[in-house]
């Protein structure tokens, strides 16, 4: 169960270094992952080898969440601040297009009232 977590906050670090982070700092939090997966990895091996495995496992869950709560208020952070970014430099475009588009669809709602105007109005007796 923790690792399916572990797994969600390599995502958010992996979407939030695609968003806010240099080069650098994105190879720093891919080392840091790759340490925390090989420390996890040499304790739940020394874990295994000893008989006390509930009591461990909990405190081994506990303290990695304990670790990782630091860095999951942090990605949420970064989050929402690229969310924020995003939507600040989305507004103006998609006001930009409705103000371009904005004309023609005027234009055609006229036409089309101006069709089921004709189509409502009674028909002309046809003479011979």
């Amino acid at each position: 169960m923790k690792f399916s977590l572990i797994a969600a906050v390599v995502l958010l670090a992996l979407a939030q270094g695609s968003f806010a982070q240099d080069t650098a700092d994105l190879e720093k939090l891919g080392q840091y992952l790759e340490d925390m997966k090989n420390k996890m990895v040499l304790d739940l091996t020394e874990m295994i080898r000893t008989h006390d495995l509930a009591n461990q496992a909990t405190s081994f869950v506990n303290d990695r969440k304990t670790q990782l709560e630091p860095l999951v208020a942090h990605i949420q952070e970064q989050l929402q601040t690229v969310a924020s970014n995003a939507e600040a430099q989305i507004k103006p475009l998609a006001a930009n297009v409705q103000a371009q588009f904005q004309p023609q669809i005027d234009s055609f709602q006229q036409q089309m009232e101006a069709i089921f105007q004709q189509l409502t109005r009674p028909a002309a007796p046809i003479e011979d």
